[in-house]
């Protein structure tokens, strides 16, 4: 092989390799910003679960017609717990195996329940399309389904 063939031969390489590594670097850099974005809205949600189930005047704002207050209150603070197990699912902090048992736990509290109850649907529709949510929400639904008290009142 003649010296400016193998030369060029070195350089094409040494671009593609540039090349790889760079989209590399720009795939993981969207991720990244994607789960900054994702753990920023996150903050944000949680923020406005730990306000409106503790201000009362705040609640009374967004409660449902049908709703007390009070009972809206400990409704959304029950979705906080249940937001918080799913981010830490979400982030990789709940093994495998374990959020059956974590979502047992959440759902012997009887706000837990009364909160699955009336908006589990509604966290259904929003998890549509996403796996891990689907899975998160099949599995927290079930909990609360297979909960003593849940099984005794539909009897």
């Amino acid at each position: 092989m003649k010296l400016t063939t193998a030369v060029l031969a070195a350089g094409a390489a040494v671009s593609l390799t540039t090349a790889v590594v760079g989209a590399t670097r720009l795939r993981q850099e969207a991720r990244y910003q994607t789960e900054r974005n994702e753990a920023f809205l996150t903050r944000n949600q949680l923020d406005w679960l730990a306000q409106m189930s503790t201000n009362p005047d705040l609640a009374k704002l967004w409660a449902p017609k049908d709703m007390d207050v009070e009972e809206y209150m400990q409704l959304l603070a029950a979705n906080r717990l249940i937001c918080i197990l799913s981010v830490r699912d979400r982030l990789g902090f709940v093994r495998d195996g374990q959020l059956p048992f974590f979502a047992e736990r959440l759902m012997q509290s009887d706000a837990c329940r009364r909160y699955w109850q009336r908006f589990g649907g509604l966290r259904a529709e929003e998890a549509e399309g996403d796996e891990q949510g689907e899975h998160f929400t099949q599995v927290l639904d079930r909990a609360a389904k297979q909960h003593p008290r849940a099984q005794a009142a539909a009897t």
